[in-house]
């Protein structure tokens, strides 16, 4: 398992979203079947940056559990091949992470470089599970079955914070929303003559 090439978009099953089309090659046939509006002012829409992010997050697991010995199947994943697959995205990591026994542990600006090793950032593992758990069910798996929702994930990911939020010295904190101010409504006196 040395890398993982995502898969590329000429795969031998296509889906576009306005006109469903299913292109699903066999041999040297292939048959096209088109769903689609038939209204003539169909516009064409481009997918949002969210959905090509999650389409292609889900083909680089999809190429783990194929590369993963002994091949796995999606039916079969659990959350500990989840986790698995996170540590693994760790090799790709490009955030610095301090050991505890690192002069600059807990500095979130060290002053010089330093061999420890480089992560996954939390931020990006926690957005990369949103995006997987997301597409498992659009994929036909049930929420109650989501791998990708396990506990162990979880915690997995809220040890990942932790840690990295001591050893970067910074603050992964929920931000608060911001309420509008309430006008304060002042007791005026009732004006003369109301009784």
């Amino acid at each position: 398992m040395d890398s993982i090439p995502e898969m590329d978009s000429s795969n031998s099953e296509t889906t576009s979203f306005n006109n469903i089309t299913t292109t699903t090659a066999t041999g040297t046939a292939a048959t096209t079947i088109t769903i689609g509006q038939s209204s003539p002012s169909t516009s064409t829409t481009t997918p949002s940056r969210y959905e090509n992010q999650k389409r292609r997050d889900w083909n680089t697991f999809g190429q783990y559990l194929k590369n993963h010995r002994p091949p796995l199947s999606l039916s079969r994943c659990s959350g500990a091949h989840v986790l698995e697959f996170l540590r693994y995205l760790d090799q790709f990591g490009k955030t610095k992470v301090h050991t505890p026994i690192c002069p600059f542990y807990g500095h979130p600006n060290p002053p010089a470089p330093c061999p420890c090793p480089l992560r996954q950032a939390w931020g990006s593992l926690d957005a990369l599970i949103g995006r997987l758990r997301a597409a498992f069910e659009e994929n036909g798996g049930k929420p109650e079955a989501n791998p990708f929702g396990a506990r162990a994930v979880r915690l997995y990911l809220r040890e990942v914070r932790d840690l990295q939020s001591k050893a970067r010295g910074i603050s992964y904190e929920k931000k608060k929303r911001k309420r509008p101010p309430q006008q304060q409504i002042q007791a005026l006196p009732p004006p003369p003559g109301a009784t």
